[in-house]
């Protein structure tokens, strides 16, 4: 963990930002955290295409790329040009035949500060995404920047306490999640209106919860990046936040909007929480075998 504060900003906007118009978009976005003070940005996953695991198309591993791709320098570019660091969620080829799901960490100068690969690929209808993408195999990690100790992870990895927990134990400052997740027509589709509206306004609750559950029980501050906007018969439920290390959420974007939230990440703040609430002190580490196996 750092010694210094730094101000996170989490971007929330639609996906397919390859568009001329919307690269552009995405660009002033991006612009627009700075301007407000960002030092960190945090952008959703895979925000430079549609959600194509939507399908399972082989055609869809020709929009794999590494960072040497002009979208990627570009970022890059501008990360150095505004003097923050990005994390830019991806496509990545790693070889012909393996690709995985992966988030970059462009730092304030422009270097590559880090590279996080998806751990945990869930596979659900609309959310194809094992046809696509190889398990990580970086491991959890906190990412040294400029500006302070990123623990990146990926939308499905937000489940798993375990992943939280590791990322938690390398240092990190904040927990940050670029997310790519919504509501499914297909399945609201089987319940009445009224039992659709319920069971969405659970599932948003859920998805919310576990993530403030990682901020308490780690002491940290979590934040997620969501996308918004409808992709075939998904609509993403935005809902981007950001949480204290007591779990109370300091800021958060609607279901619709695209736009940038802000939170002073202050290692003063997760000190504290950890001295009163000492959960990482009276972990039993010596009774935690059986989580090896399945």
């Amino acid at each position: 963990m750092s010694n210094q504060s730094f101000r996170l900003a989490v971007v929330q906007c639609k996906g397919n930002t390859l568009l001329p118009d919307r690269f552009a978009r995405l660009k002033d976005l991006i612009r627009e955290a700075a301007k407000g003070g960002g030092q960190v940005v945090l952008l959703p996953e895979l925000i430079l295409h549609d959600y194509f695991c939507i399908e399972e198309n082989l055609r869809h591993f020709d929009l794999a790329h590494g960072l040497d791709a002009v979208p990627a320098k570009e970022l890059q570019a501008l990360a150095k040009e505004l003097n923050v660091a990005v994390v830019l969620p991806f496509f990545e080829k790693r070889a012909a035949g393996v690709y995985h799901n992966s988030a970059v960490v462009f730092d304030a100068d422009g270097s590559v500060a880090g590279l996080y690969r998806k751990m945990h690929i869930p596979h659900d209808p609309g959310f194809n995404e094992k046809y696509y993408f190889t398990p990580g195999d970086l491991g959890f990690q906190a990412i040294a920047t400029r500006h302070g100790k990123l623990g990146v992870l990926i939308c499905w990895d937000q489940w798993f306490p375990e992943g939280a927990r590791a990322t938690a134990l390398q240092g990190s400052d904040v927990l940050l999640y670029p997310t790519a997740i919504g509501w499914d027509d297909a399945e609201s589709g089987q319940f009445s209106p009224e039992e659709a509206k319920a069971l969405e306004a659970r599932h948003l609750d859920a998805w919310i919860t576990i993530q403030r559950s990682h901020a308490i029980a780690n002491g940290i501050y979590v934040a997620a990046a969501n996308r918004v906007g409808r992709e075939g018969h998904l609509r993403f439920w935005g809902n981007s936040f950001i949480a204290a290390p007591g779990g109370e959420i300091i800021a958060r974007m609607d279901s619709e909007t695209e736009g940038v939230i802000f939170a002073d990440i202050d290692p003063s703040c997760v000190e504290m929480e950890r001295r009163v609430w000492p959960f990482l002190r009276d972990r039993r580490i010596d009774a935690y075998q059986g989580l090896l196996g399945r």
